[in-house]
């Protein structure tokens, strides 16, 4: 049975930094790719970074380019995101997904988390 399972979301003040983590059991993280995707009351989800099973291969939104990193440890079958300079922008339900390769669109990675709440306020 496949399963992600979201950690690390929090209360952070703007300029503050979190780590969230994704943690995959069922599977061999390494053989797909991993997406974090974001989704704010009323909006839609939006991509936000994802890496595919070559760590050469990683994508970031242009809203959080030089602020998030994406990095896999395979040794714990984990992928993490570690989210810097945050914004009140940022504020969200964070999710990771599983797919076979990186997509900007949420209808191509079949599983995902539970998502963990992400909230950038002074």
């Amino acid at each position: 049975q496949v399963q992600l399972v979201e950690s690390g979301g929090d209360l952070v003040q703007p300029g503050g930094s979190l780590r969230l983590s994704c943690a995959a059991s069922g599977f061999t993280l390494d053989n797909y790719a991993i997406g974090w995707f974001r989704q704010a009351p009323g909006k839609e989800r939006e991509g936000v970074s994802c890496i595919n099973y070559s760590e050469r291969s990683t994508f970031y939104a242009d809203s959080v380019m030089g602020r998030f990193t994406i990095t896999r440890e395979n040794a714990e079958n984990t992928v993490y995101l570690q989210m810097n300079s945050l914004k009140p922008e940022d504020t969200a339900i964070y999710y990771c997904g599983l797919a076979y390769v990186c997509s900007w669109d949420p209808r191509h990675f079949g599983s995902w988390g539970q998502g963990t709440q992400v909230t950038v306020s002074s």
